[in-house]
């Protein structure tokens, strides 16, 4: 089976920019078509070799076929990424909002027109970094249109205060938004972090940023509800750096895990 690359260029009335959208296709596959990714930062998947890690993955039996929609940022990125509605302390993310009306209600319907699929067995959004956060946060407050998310070295430090502003913990936006839902998305997790992420500690307690966010939104999802290992997987890649090369080479687990049988 071959993936074949298309582009969708979407003329958004809410970001006023033109945004390109890479879409990959499975063909030739045993089975139909069943299941969506969204992916952030798609101008990198060239980077990520998506299309071989796609191909590999699926001719290797170990998951469904797939459609992978990788939405290209614009300039704006660090606006439109972040938690919507909730810029943080320098006013990043103020077009969170924007973002995520773009893709439930401009590329959601484009992407079905694409693929001719009108309902997918799994739908799932993605990113690095930034892009992770913006993933995580158009899920948890869309769970009718995703199922599952995945969280690559995402910027969960995101906060409402700086460090020398009075900051604590608590002012990590979202895992506020986490611990005061007042519901409990039907939503699974995929969280990885590397043990080369970065060097910070802000508390210095010897475990680096990136983990210590990732573990205590774990301990947030846990306090919601969430089960592990049934609603939500941790990996932490040793040695792994905030980089597309370690992201790539944890981008065939995600897959696997999300839409594996």
């Amino acid at each position: 089976m071959t993936v074949t690359e298309t582009s969708l260029i979407i003329d958004s009335e809410y970001l006023k920019r033109k945004v390109q959208v890479k879409l990959f296709l499975p063909e030739d596959a045993d089975t139909p078509l069943v299941n969506l990714l969204l992916l952030n930062d798609g101008q990198e998947t060239d980077t990520l070799d998506l299309r071989s890690i796609l191909e590999h993955v699926q001719n290797s039996g170990r998951i469904q076929p797939v459609a992978v929609a990788a939405i290209c940022a614009g300039k704006d990125r660090v606006q439109e990424y972040g938690v919507a509605g909730i810029p943080d302390f320098k006013g990043r993310g103020s077009r969170a909002a924007d973002y995520t009306r773009f893709v439930i209600d401009e590329l959601m319907p484009q992407l079905k027109l694409a693929t001719v699929v009108l309902q997918f067995k799994h739908t799932a959004v993605c990113g690095f970094s930034l892009g992770a956060l913006s993933a995580l946060d158009i899920a948890w407050n869309n769970a009718d249109v995703f199922d599952i998310v995945g969280v690559f070295s995402g910027s969960l430090w995101w906060r409402s205060k700086g460090l020398g502003e009075g900051y604590t913990n608590d002012h990590r936006i979202m895992h506020k938004v986490v611990r005061q839902g007042k519901d409990k998305p039907a939503l699974r997790f995929f969280l990885q972090a590397g043990t080369q992420d970065e060097t910070a500690d802000r508390n210095r307690n010897g475990i680096i940023d990136s983990i210590d966010d990732t573990i205590d939104l774990i301990f947030e999802l846990e306090n919601k509800g969430y089960v592990r290992p049934r609603d939500m997987t941790y990996l932490e890649v040793v040695g792994g750096r905030h980089d597309m090369a370690t992201w790539a080479a944890a981008l065939p687990k995600f897959l696997c895990w999300a839409f594996g049988g």
